[in-house]
């Protein structure tokens, strides 16, 4: 029963509120649809942190996805052998999780350390901080310990395939039996942090700032004393 809820309830379960939350927190909350920034109390610890963050968590996401979604006999038809897919995954997606996890150190430091930034985060920040930095610390752990620890450990030939099971709702959750711990704790936070997105800051994920390319030049004019009269 703990198996059937750790990797079928749950997870679903995570999703829906994820789709569900998004579609009220839009509809009832739109000016609350913003990251809600600190920059005019505290800018080089948040400019450094958000870059590096920013820098690695987007080829750390792609690699999610490619890693996920793509089964290793497609890679292989492409050319890319296990053993050449295996150094990258390390080595590649290691270096990106590191630079995250740096960016994400320095952003929770910031939120925790600075007295006034502290004072203005609400709980859910407080809480989001924590939570996506063990979310990227126990990844690079995963990718740079486990993975070279457990000999032979492919989390294609079984993460992945039971990952791709519940969007075929065919879900077996047997399939995470071989799955090592440190992972076990990344999916789970992982599909964690999903719930929890449509009621945090994180919603500002979804806000690019498209129309800005297409909105006319603002025109900012000086303000000048009327001249007096003598």
């Amino acid at each position: 029963m703990i198996e059937q809820f750790l990797w079928v309830i749950f997870p679903y379960l995570c999703i829906v509120i994820f789709i569900v939350g998004h579609i009220f927190r839009y509809r009832y909350d739109q000016f609350g649809w913003t990251a809600k920034s600190s920059e005019f109390i505290e800018k080089k610890q948040l400019m450094i942190g958000s870059f590096l963050f920013h820098i690695g968590i987007i080829p750390v996401f792609l690699g999610h996805v490619s890693g996920l979604l793509i089964p290793k006999e497609m890679t292989r038809a492409f050319g890319v052998s296990d053993h050449l897919y295996h150094l990258g995954a390390v080595w590649i997606g290691g270096f990106f999780g590191i630079v995250t996890l740096v960016g994400m150190i320095i952003l929770t430091s910031r939120r925790f350390t600075n007295k006034t930034v502290f004072k203005l985060s609400s709980m859910s920040d407080l809480i989001v901080n924590t939570m996506l930095l063990f979310i990227v610390f126990i990844g690079v752990y995963s990718a740079l310990v486990t993975n070279n620890v457990i000999a032979g450990f492919d989390y294609r030939d079984n993460l992945s395939i039971w990952f791709r099971s519940l969007f075929m709702l065919q879900p077996n959750p047997g399939i995470m039996a071989a799955v090592p711990l440190t992972f076990k704790i990344h999916t789970f936070t992982g599909f964690f942090i999903f719930a929890m997105w449509p009621f945090t800051r994180l919603v500002h994920v979804w806000s690019v700032p498209l129309n800005y390319t297409r909105r006319s030049y603002i025109l900012f004019r000086r303000h000048q004393k009327p001249k007096r009269v003598s």
